[in-house]
């Protein structure tokens, strides 16, 4: 069992710290792992979590790491079980960087009005503890304290686009301490999300990328979640990177253990597709809440994981589905048929 601010030291110069899965029924926010690393005189803390237990081992992981003169945090994107510690940055008394995406800036400002809209999307399908609105409120009252901007945050996209090669992956982001670290755009389980490749290391952390092949929040792309995850698998059969890290499953995965790992998320997308199909029937036409009950069924049945499973993420993610395989819905009532657009010509 492990438990909050667990550290599992990858090696002398790298620390993962653990976080915690969601519990609404006790009032338990979910805390992301947060990955701790030291490449030169500069600290880099990928994600800061929240709670004051998650800082405090952050501040731990910090000095088992160091020693250290400066430092550059990187948010991976705005949810609230990533962010909320990120003042932290003023406090560790040295120069400091700290980049966010700034496609995911909104919901950091707001994070209400974010999580509103995707408990919206869900109403009827899942049980929510209260009607969206109020619903959001709750679930981002619980992530406290919340302070997602310090006095050096700015966004990545004020610095210069670059394009880099890893092997033989071609990608475009940002790189730091002359390129020893390394950020992807990815933007797969939310519209700003990025992935973060550690080269002297060898640790690439997927943050939330890994969660499952279907992503459930409402700006997610599964395509890009998709492409990621095998663009990852490609790093580690190339031998660039080593080690796999993410954001909800408390473990280290190393060389072939992480191939498997990204090659059954991918396999997993393909036959929830396939699923998905036949619960749609021969008209094209579905209920959503049928259809959630089906796929849930039928993620269970292929062994699906992911971060934090609960009902209201499962719902999500099978309202991601309905939108891949073309349909629509009818009307805006709750639980409105949904089917795909006619073809005809009129």
């Amino acid at each position: 069992m492990t438990a909050l601010g667990d550290l599992i030291e990858i090696d002398d110069r790298t620390v993962l710290v653990l976080g915690q899965e969601l519990d609404f029924e006790h009032d338990q926010p979910d805390v992301a792992n947060a990955l701790v690393h030291r490449v030169g005189d500069t600290l880099v803390l990928v994600d800061t979590g929240v709670t004051e237990t998650f800082r405090a081992a952050l501040r731990t992981a910090a000095d088992r790491v160091g020693p250290w003169s400066r430092a550059l945090v990187l948010t991976t994107h705005g949810h609230v079980d990533h962010v909320a510690n990120n003042d932290l940055a003023d406090e560790l008394g040295v120069p400091v960087e700290h980049y966010v995406p700034a496609l995911d800036v909104d919901q950091m400002r707001d994070p209400v009005a974010y999580w509103v809209r995707a408990f919206g999307r869900i109403a009827g399908l899942a049980p929510l503890p209260a009607p969206p609105a109020r619903a959001a409120r709750k679930v981002v009252s619980l992530f406290r304290p919340m302070r997602p901007f310090g006095a050096t945050t700015c966004t990545y996209e004020e610095r210069p686009l670059e394009r880099f090669r890893i092997g033989s992956l071609r990608c475009t982001g940002w790189t730091f301490a002359d390129g020893a670290v390394r950020v992807l755009r990815s933007q797969g389980h939310c519209a700003g999300h990025v992935v973060v490749h550690l080269s002297d290391c060898g640790v690439l952390h997927l943050s939330d990328e890994g969660n499952g092949p279907c992503g459930a929040m409402a700006d997610a792309d599964q395509l890009k979640i998709q492409t990621v995850l095998g663009a990852a698998a490609l790093l580690f059969e190339e031998g660039r990177a080593a080690l796999l890290t993410d954001g909800h499953t408390f473990a280290v995965r190393r060389g072939c253990e992480a191939v498997s790992y990204l090659d059954g998320l991918l396999e997993q997308a393909t036959a929830l597709h396939g699923a998905a199909l036949a619960l749609t029937g021969g008209s094209g036409q579905v209920r959503p809440s049928a259809f959630n009950t089906g796929y849930a069924e039928a993620f269970t049945d292929l062994g699906g994981g992911g971060a934090n499973p609960n009902a209201m993420f499962a719902a999500m993610m099978a309202v991601n589905q309905l939108r891949e395989l073309g349909l629509r819905p009818e009307t805006d009532a709750v639980d409105a048929p949904w089917s795909r657009p006619t073809l005809q010509n009129d």
